[in-house]
């Protein structure tokens, strides 16, 4: 089964593309808080300083 798309489609896709991208990188920052992988967030200023090596 082929998905059709046709000229509409792909400008309304290209609209589209800058706030899926920023809806993308929202949710990524905040499943790395949520999940406190600490691999990506020491690496968020202001919050990464909860992971300073103080040994």
């Amino acid at each position: 089964m082929r998905i059709p798309m046709g000229r509409k489609q792909a400008e309304q896709a290209a609209q589209w593309a800058t706030s899926a991208a920023a809806y993308g990188a929202a949710a990524a920052l905040v499943g790395c808080y949520l999940t406190d992988w600490k691999v990506i967030v020491a690496y968020i200023p202001f919050y990464g300083s909860k992971f300073d090596k103080k040994e």
